[in-house]
């Protein structure tokens, strides 16, 4: 009996290999023009602050907030990111599971649809923080209150997004699968919502920035700690390097949590995928 000689995989033509290298220089580019900007644009604020082209004590300047950033380190830095971090996750969370079960809601029943529809328009362009000191006197003056404030933001959005993919999947998917007996719940977990993940996952990157303006809007209202408390309490005692360090690290936080829900985003779709 003659053995089975392993299979080779095909060889990767000389076109296939200059493209694959080409779109990875073009990555490793655009990585480093990101890095560069960034470098560049720090280098040109302590320039500009050194040579009094800027007020650093309004615009502070680098190593100002570097030397900050050492001293909060040891003043309860990590308590006050812990603390914005776990009201943005709250929050966030939140809002995305009552936004998509309310949109699943929606598009199940026509008519609550299109009762509730001009009712989510005119909450969706409601500022929220105008409704910061009833929230307050109802939740109550504490994390609640915040936490509260960021799902106000985000969960009028995830409800729009989500309905607006679910009604936008392919209609002759949907009519073919009830030509072939499909229920209504078959149809939703078998086409719907696997048809909309990324539009699931659009709402969560847009989401995760809203929760943390919520967050911070909360936190300027009503809060002892978090960064927007630092932000307040630098505002209030004129010390605004203590300000510029606690919104650079709002800035990292939110890329941090926009780039997770992206590597997240990644492993579902290659899990869906395969």
């Amino acid at each position: 009996m003659k053995k089975a000689r392993p299979t080779t995989p095909p060889a990767v033509s000389r076109e296939r290999t200059l493209y694959l290298r080409r779109k990875r220089r073009r990555t490793h580019l655009v990585h480093a023009c990101q890095i560069g900007f960034l470098v560049f644009f720090f280098a040109q604020w302590e320039i500009s602050a050194r040579l009094g082209w800027i007020d650093s004590f309004i615009l502070s300047q680098p190593s100002r907030i570097l030397e900050t950033l050492r001293n909060m380190s040891q003043n309860h830095l990590m308590m006050h990111v812990g603390v914005t971090l776990y009201e943005t996750l709250t929050g966030f969370v939140l809002g995305v599971l009552l936004g998509v079960a309310i949109a699943v809601v929606l598009w199940w029943s026509g008519f609550v649809s299109r009762v509730a529809e001009p009712y989510l328009v005119v909450l969706n362009s409601l500022p929220k923080i105008a409704l910061g000191p009833v929230i307050i006197i109802v939740v109550g003056a504490g994390t609640e209150a915040i936490i509260f404030m960021a799902l106000a933001i985000s969960l009028i959005v995830t409800v729009l997004e989500m309905l607006a993919g679910f009604r936008a999947t392919n209609p002759e998917s949907i009519k073919m699968a009830r030509t072939f007996g499909a229920t209504k719940r078959q149809v939703f977990t078998k086409i719907v919502f696997p048809s909309n993940i990324n539009t699931l996952f659009n709402s969560l990157k847009i989401n995760i920035g809203l929760s943390l303006v919520g967050v911070i809007a909360g936190e300027f209202l009503v809060s002892k700690a978090g960064l927007g408390y630092l932000i307040v309490y630098g505002g209030q005692v004129f010390q605004l390097d203590l300000v510029m360090s606690s919104v650079l690290i709002l800035s990292v936080m939110a890329a941090l949590m926009y780039q997770s829900v992206v590597l997240l985003q990644k492993f579902v779709s290659r899990w869906f995928g395969g």
